[in-house]
Protein backbone atom coordinates (compact mmCIF):
# COMPACT_ATOMS: atom_id res chain seq x y z
CA UNK A 1 0.00 0.00 0.00
CA UNK A 2 1.69 3.37 -0.99
CA UNK A 3 2.42 5.46 1.56
CA UNK A 4 0.04 8.12 0.56
CA UNK A 5 -2.50 5.94 0.87
CA UNK A 6 -1.97 5.18 4.45
CA UNK A 7 -2.03 9.00 5.48
CA UNK A 8 -5.13 9.62 3.25
CA UNK A 9 -7.23 6.79 5.04
CA UNK A 10 -6.61 8.39 8.28
CA UNK A 11 -9.43 10.42 9.67
CA UNK A 12 -8.82 13.35 12.14
CA UNK A 13 -9.09 11.42 15.30
CA UNK A 14 -6.37 9.13 13.79
CA UNK A 15 -3.87 11.96 13.91
CA UNK A 16 -4.04 11.70 17.38
CA UNK A 17 -1.74 9.09 17.73
CA UNK A 18 1.32 10.62 15.55
CA UNK A 19 3.60 12.82 17.38
CA UNK A 20 4.63 15.40 14.99
CA UNK A 21 7.90 15.04 16.16
CA UNK A 22 8.26 12.13 14.11
CA UNK A 23 7.60 13.59 11.33
CA UNK A 24 10.47 16.22 11.51
CA UNK A 25 12.87 13.58 12.56
CA UNK A 26 11.66 12.62 9.05
CA UNK A 27 12.10 15.34 7.09
CA UNK A 28 15.41 16.52 8.53
CA UNK A 29 16.35 12.74 8.19
CA UNK A 30 15.51 13.42 4.17
CA UNK A 31 17.72 16.25 4.42
CA UNK A 32 20.95 15.15 5.94
CA UNK A 33 21.03 11.98 5.39
CA UNK A 34 23.15 11.25 8.33
CA UNK A 35 21.81 10.12 11.84
CA UNK A 36 24.68 11.84 13.37
CA UNK A 37 23.84 15.21 11.40
CA UNK A 38 20.18 14.77 12.49
CA UNK A 39 20.67 15.08 15.81
CA UNK A 40 23.19 17.87 16.05
CA UNK A 41 20.43 19.82 13.74
CA UNK A 42 17.78 18.53 16.69
CA UNK A 43 19.56 18.69 19.35
CA UNK A 44 19.21 14.96 20.14
CA UNK A 45 21.04 12.00 20.94
CA UNK A 46 21.72 9.10 18.49
CA UNK A 47 19.64 6.81 20.66
CA UNK A 48 16.48 9.51 20.69
CA UNK A 49 17.44 9.62 16.68
CA UNK A 50 17.12 5.69 16.27
CA UNK A 51 14.09 5.24 18.03
CA UNK A 52 12.13 7.74 15.97
CA UNK A 53 13.24 6.16 13.25
CA UNK A 54 12.32 2.82 14.67
CA UNK A 55 8.67 4.50 15.70
CA UNK A 56 8.38 5.97 12.04
CA UNK A 57 8.95 2.33 10.04
CA UNK A 58 6.71 0.72 12.21
CA UNK A 59 3.91 3.74 11.44
CA UNK A 60 4.89 3.72 7.66
CA UNK A 61 5.43 -0.50 7.55
CA UNK A 62 8.39 0.34 5.33
CA UNK A 63 12.23 0.22 5.97
CA UNK A 64 12.33 3.98 5.01
CA UNK A 65 16.00 4.48 5.50
CA UNK A 66 18.61 1.98 3.58
CA UNK A 67 22.18 2.65 4.99
CA UNK A 68 24.55 3.11 1.88
CA UNK A 69 28.50 3.66 3.59
CA UNK A 70 28.13 6.70 5.83
CA UNK A 71 24.69 8.08 4.31
CA UNK A 72 21.03 6.55 4.71
CA UNK A 73 19.31 6.18 1.03
CA UNK A 74 15.78 6.82 1.32
CA UNK A 75 13.79 4.13 -0.07
CA UNK A 76 10.44 4.87 -2.85
CA UNK A 77 8.28 4.87 -0.01
CA UNK A 78 10.53 7.94 1.90
CA UNK A 79 10.57 9.81 -1.28
CA UNK A 80 6.71 10.19 -1.48
CA UNK A 81 5.92 10.69 2.20
CA UNK A 82 8.44 13.87 2.00
CA UNK A 83 6.63 14.44 -0.75
CA UNK A 84 3.51 15.15 1.02
CA UNK A 85 5.08 15.82 4.32
CA UNK A 86 7.14 19.19 3.54
CA UNK A 87 3.78 21.04 2.27
CA UNK A 88 2.09 19.99 5.05
CA UNK A 89 4.62 20.77 7.32
CA UNK A 90 4.67 24.40 6.56
CA UNK A 91 1.04 24.81 6.53
CA UNK A 92 1.27 24.01 10.13
CA UNK A 93 4.20 25.90 11.01
CA UNK A 94 2.26 29.00 8.96
CA UNK A 95 -0.86 28.21 11.05
CA UNK A 96 0.56 28.11 14.50
CA UNK A 97 2.89 31.54 13.74
CA UNK A 98 -0.41 33.42 12.83
CA UNK A 99 -1.48 32.69 16.43
CA UNK A 100 1.89 34.32 17.99
CA UNK A 101 2.96 37.87 19.05
CA UNK A 102 6.57 39.01 19.10
CA UNK A 103 7.77 41.84 21.69
CA UNK A 104 11.33 42.05 20.77
CA UNK A 105 11.85 43.55 24.41
CA UNK A 106 11.36 40.67 25.87
CA UNK A 107 11.74 37.84 23.07
CA UNK A 108 14.23 35.44 24.15
CA UNK A 109 14.10 34.06 20.57
CA UNK A 110 16.79 32.51 18.11
CA UNK A 111 17.38 33.49 14.78
CA UNK A 112 19.23 31.27 11.89
CA UNK A 113 20.40 33.72 9.22
CA UNK A 114 22.97 33.17 6.37
CA UNK A 115 25.25 36.46 5.37
CA UNK A 116 27.44 36.42 2.32
CA UNK A 117 30.95 37.45 3.73
CA UNK A 118 30.71 40.97 2.48
CA UNK A 119 27.56 41.52 4.50
CA UNK A 120 29.01 40.17 7.47
CA UNK A 121 31.63 42.23 7.30
CA UNK A 122 30.20 45.51 6.51
CA UNK A 123 26.51 45.74 7.16
CA UNK A 124 26.47 43.18 10.05
CA UNK A 125 27.94 45.25 12.69
CA UNK A 126 25.26 48.26 11.83
CA UNK A 127 22.43 45.82 12.12
CA UNK A 128 23.57 44.42 15.05
CA UNK A 129 23.73 47.49 17.14
CA UNK A 130 20.11 47.96 16.41
CA UNK A 131 19.26 44.55 17.18
CA UNK A 132 20.57 44.43 20.63
CA UNK A 133 19.48 48.05 21.51
CA UNK A 134 15.50 47.10 20.59
CA UNK A 135 15.87 43.43 21.46
CA UNK A 136 18.53 42.30 23.92
CA UNK A 137 17.55 38.66 25.11
CA UNK A 138 17.77 37.16 21.10
CA UNK A 139 20.51 35.07 19.82
CA UNK A 140 21.56 35.69 16.35
CA UNK A 141 22.94 32.77 14.99
CA UNK A 142 24.89 33.80 11.51
CA UNK A 143 26.20 30.99 9.18
CA UNK A 144 28.31 32.29 6.00
CA UNK A 145 26.53 31.38 3.34
CA UNK A 146 27.63 32.66 -0.46
CA UNK A 147 24.84 33.01 -3.13
CA UNK A 148 26.07 29.40 -4.50
CA UNK A 149 24.47 27.83 -1.29
CA UNK A 150 21.84 29.71 -0.45
CA UNK A 151 19.25 28.29 -1.85
CA UNK A 152 20.13 24.78 -0.51
CA UNK A 153 20.31 26.20 2.77
CA UNK A 154 16.95 27.62 2.84
CA UNK A 155 15.38 24.21 1.67
CA UNK A 156 16.75 22.48 4.24
CA UNK A 157 15.71 24.58 6.80
CA UNK A 158 19.20 25.71 8.55
CA UNK A 159 18.27 29.15 7.72
CA UNK A 160 14.78 30.74 7.70
CA UNK A 161 16.38 34.67 6.00
CA UNK A 162 19.57 35.09 4.34
CA UNK A 163 20.88 37.65 2.49
CA UNK A 164 23.25 38.23 -0.74
CA UNK A 165 23.34 38.45 -4.41
CA UNK A 166 21.27 35.42 -5.15
CA UNK A 167 20.48 33.16 -7.97
CA UNK A 168 18.08 30.66 -8.24
CA UNK A 169 15.43 30.22 -5.42
CA UNK A 170 13.40 27.64 -4.49
CA UNK A 171 9.60 28.04 -5.46
CA UNK A 172 8.85 28.05 -1.52
CA UNK A 173 10.80 31.16 -1.17
CA UNK A 174 10.39 34.84 -1.16
CA UNK A 175 12.73 37.36 -2.32
CA UNK A 176 12.62 41.46 -2.15
CA UNK A 177 15.50 43.52 -3.29
CA UNK A 178 17.46 45.80 -0.59
CA UNK A 179 19.67 48.15 -2.29
CA UNK A 180 22.24 48.01 -5.54
CA UNK A 181 25.59 46.60 -4.83
CA UNK A 182 27.92 48.96 -6.93
CA UNK A 183 31.55 48.06 -7.28
CA UNK A 184 34.19 50.74 -6.17
CA UNK A 185 38.20 50.22 -6.45
CA UNK A 186 40.47 50.20 -3.49
CA UNK A 187 43.83 51.32 -3.22
CA UNK A 188 46.67 52.48 -0.50
CA UNK A 189 49.43 53.75 -2.54
CA UNK A 190 49.47 58.10 -1.60
CA UNK A 191 49.72 59.52 -5.48
CA UNK A 192 47.07 61.86 -6.22
CA UNK A 193 44.23 61.48 -8.44
CA UNK A 194 42.21 58.56 -9.67
CA UNK A 195 43.30 55.49 -11.98
CA UNK A 196 42.75 56.34 -15.64
CA UNK A 197 42.53 52.21 -17.70
CA UNK A 198 46.08 52.12 -18.55
CA UNK A 199 47.31 52.11 -15.08
CA UNK A 200 44.47 49.67 -13.91
CA UNK A 201 45.58 46.89 -16.36
CA UNK A 202 48.91 47.01 -15.61
CA UNK A 203 48.88 47.54 -11.44
CA UNK A 204 48.64 43.91 -9.58
CA UNK A 205 45.36 42.96 -8.42
CA UNK A 206 43.72 40.92 -5.72
CA UNK A 207 40.45 39.56 -5.82
CA UNK A 208 37.93 38.26 -2.93
CA UNK A 209 36.15 34.65 -3.90
CA UNK A 210 35.08 31.88 -1.80
CA UNK A 211 35.60 29.33 -4.54
CA UNK A 212 39.42 30.22 -5.26
CA UNK A 213 38.79 31.50 -9.02
CA UNK A 214 40.71 34.48 -10.04
CA UNK A 215 38.24 35.55 -12.31
CA UNK A 216 35.51 37.69 -11.76
CA UNK A 217 32.89 39.94 -13.79
CA UNK A 218 35.89 42.50 -13.63
CA UNK A 219 37.67 40.33 -16.55
CA UNK A 220 34.97 39.97 -18.22
CA UNK A 221 34.47 43.32 -19.14
CA UNK A 222 37.71 43.91 -19.59
CA UNK A 223 38.16 40.96 -22.61
CA UNK A 224 34.80 43.28 -24.19
CA UNK A 225 37.25 46.11 -24.46
CA UNK A 226 40.31 43.55 -25.47
CA UNK A 227 42.12 44.62 -22.34
CA UNK A 228 43.42 42.31 -18.99
CA UNK A 229 44.43 42.71 -16.32
CA UNK A 230 47.29 40.68 -13.84
CA UNK A 231 45.36 39.00 -10.54
CA UNK A 232 48.12 38.33 -8.08
CA UNK A 233 46.11 37.04 -5.39
CA UNK A 234 42.71 35.28 -4.55
CA UNK A 235 41.51 35.31 -0.95
CA UNK A 236 38.31 33.78 0.60
CA UNK A 237 36.92 37.20 2.17
CA UNK A 238 37.06 40.30 2.37
CA UNK A 239 38.21 41.08 6.19
CA UNK A 240 41.84 40.09 4.84
CA UNK A 241 41.83 42.95 2.03
CA UNK A 242 42.67 46.36 4.09
CA UNK A 243 46.82 44.62 5.81
CA UNK A 244 47.52 43.00 2.13
CA UNK A 245 46.40 45.88 -0.13
CA UNK A 246 48.44 47.90 2.45
CA UNK A 247 52.32 49.29 1.22
CA UNK A 248 51.73 47.76 -2.01
CA UNK A 249 50.88 48.97 -5.73
CA UNK A 250 48.07 45.92 -5.52
CA UNK A 251 44.23 46.92 -5.93
CA UNK A 252 40.73 45.16 -5.23
CA UNK A 253 37.01 45.62 -6.73
CA UNK A 254 34.86 45.97 -3.92
CA UNK A 255 30.82 46.19 -3.16
CA UNK A 256 30.29 50.03 -1.84
CA UNK A 257 29.60 48.95 1.56
CA UNK A 258 32.09 47.11 1.77
CA UNK A 259 34.58 50.05 0.63
CA UNK A 260 33.06 52.35 3.12
CA UNK A 261 33.80 49.97 5.79
CA UNK A 262 37.37 49.70 4.27
CA UNK A 263 38.29 53.06 4.30
CA UNK A 264 38.07 53.60 8.24
CA UNK A 265 41.39 51.58 8.05
CA UNK A 266 44.36 54.26 7.46
CA UNK A 267 45.38 54.71 4.51
CA UNK A 268 43.11 53.10 2.72
CA UNK A 269 41.45 54.87 -0.30
CA UNK A 270 38.36 54.07 -2.50
CA UNK A 271 37.35 55.56 -6.00
CA UNK A 272 35.15 54.80 -8.85
CA UNK A 273 36.19 51.59 -11.05
CA UNK A 274 37.91 53.16 -14.42
CA UNK A 275 35.70 50.94 -17.02
CA UNK A 276 31.34 50.53 -16.77
CA UNK A 277 31.06 47.11 -14.59
CA UNK A 278 27.33 45.87 -13.72
CA UNK A 279 25.66 46.65 -10.48
CA UNK A 280 24.00 43.40 -8.81
CA UNK A 281 21.23 43.61 -6.33
CA UNK A 282 21.48 42.75 -2.60
CA UNK A 283 18.93 40.49 -1.88
CA UNK A 284 17.01 39.44 1.36
CA UNK A 285 15.83 36.04 0.93
CA UNK A 286 13.17 33.79 3.28
CA UNK A 287 11.40 30.56 3.48
CA UNK A 288 7.58 30.72 2.50
CA UNK A 289 7.20 28.89 5.60
CA UNK A 290 8.33 31.72 7.88
CA UNK A 291 6.54 34.52 5.65
CA UNK A 292 3.47 35.35 8.53
CA UNK A 293 5.87 34.44 11.41
CA UNK A 294 6.10 37.55 13.77
CA UNK A 295 9.40 36.93 14.93
CA UNK A 296 10.58 36.78 11.66
CA UNK A 297 8.81 39.20 10.43
CA UNK A 298 10.23 42.03 13.01
CA UNK A 299 13.32 40.51 11.73
CA UNK A 300 12.96 41.22 8.26
CA UNK A 301 11.55 44.82 9.03
CA UNK A 302 14.87 45.69 10.92
CA UNK A 303 17.25 44.52 7.71
CA UNK A 304 15.30 46.27 5.37
CA UNK A 305 15.20 49.49 7.51
CA UNK A 306 19.32 49.28 8.50
CA UNK A 307 20.50 47.15 5.25
CA UNK A 308 17.74 48.70 2.37
CA UNK A 309 18.68 52.27 2.45
CA UNK A 310 21.90 52.80 0.02
CA UNK A 311 24.97 54.27 0.99
CA UNK A 312 25.79 57.31 -1.01
CA UNK A 313 29.14 57.94 -1.74
CA UNK A 314 31.06 61.03 -1.96
CA UNK A 315 34.58 60.61 -3.53
CA UNK A 316 36.96 64.08 -3.85
CA UNK A 317 37.67 65.50 -7.08
CA UNK A 318 40.76 63.62 -8.88
CA UNK A 319 42.98 67.61 -8.19
CA UNK A 320 42.81 66.78 -4.29
CA UNK A 321 45.80 65.23 -2.51
CA UNK A 322 44.74 61.91 -1.08
CA UNK A 323 44.34 61.73 2.89
CA UNK A 324 45.90 58.80 4.98
CA UNK A 325 42.84 58.94 6.19
CA UNK A 326 40.23 57.40 3.83
CA UNK A 327 37.65 58.36 5.28
CA UNK A 328 37.91 61.82 4.41
CA UNK A 329 37.77 60.34 0.59
CA UNK A 330 34.62 58.07 1.10
CA UNK A 331 31.11 59.13 3.24
CA UNK A 332 27.89 58.94 3.62
CA UNK A 333 25.58 62.17 2.45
Amino acid sequence: MAACRVVNSMNRNDLRRIDIHLLVVFETMMHERNVSRVGEKLFLGQPSISAALGRLRHLFDDPLFVRAGRLMEPTARAEEIFANLTPALDGIAAALNRCQSFEPCTSDATFQVGLSDDVEYALLPRLLRHLRAEAPNITLIVLRVDQQQMSQRLFNGEISLGISHTLDLPASARRKVLRPIRPMLLRTDDRPGELGLDEFCQRPHAVVSCMGNATDQTDHALSRLDRRRKVVLAVPQFSALPRLLAHSEMLAIVPDYVARAMVSVEGVRAEPVPLPLPVQELTMVWRAAAHNDAGQRWLRSRCQAFLGVPIELQVVPKSSTPSRIGSTLLAAR
